[in-house]
């Protein structure tokens, strides 16, 4: 398994459903800077992270609907990650 290793000054975790998306963008620090739920769109997405581009990762779990995001952040030119969903035992 290979993990992602990179420092950055932002950090965005987002929960990806099909009508809306919720981020949660970090500082270094651990602080949380942006909440939201917002529309799953693509000119949405930019408007909402576009204050912390200047080094910021992109983390989403695998699931059915990630190719867009995976496809805009590579064409926006920030670092997207996919992760799996953390297994949990009863």
């Amino acid at each position: 398994m290979r993990f992602y290793t990179k420092q950055h000054k932002f950090y965005c975790g987002i929960d990806l459903h099909t009508n809306k998306m919720y981020l949660c963008i970090l500082n270094r620090e651990g602080d949380i800077v942006l909440h939201r739920n917002i529309r799953t769109r693509p000119d949405t997405f930019l408007r909402a992270v576009n204050p912390f581009r200047d080094d910021l990762v992109v983390a989403a779990e695998y699931m059915f609907s990630w190719y867009w995001l995976a496809d805009l952040c590579e064409d926006e030119q920030i670092p997207f990650i996919l992760g799996q969903k953390a297994r949990t035992t009863r």
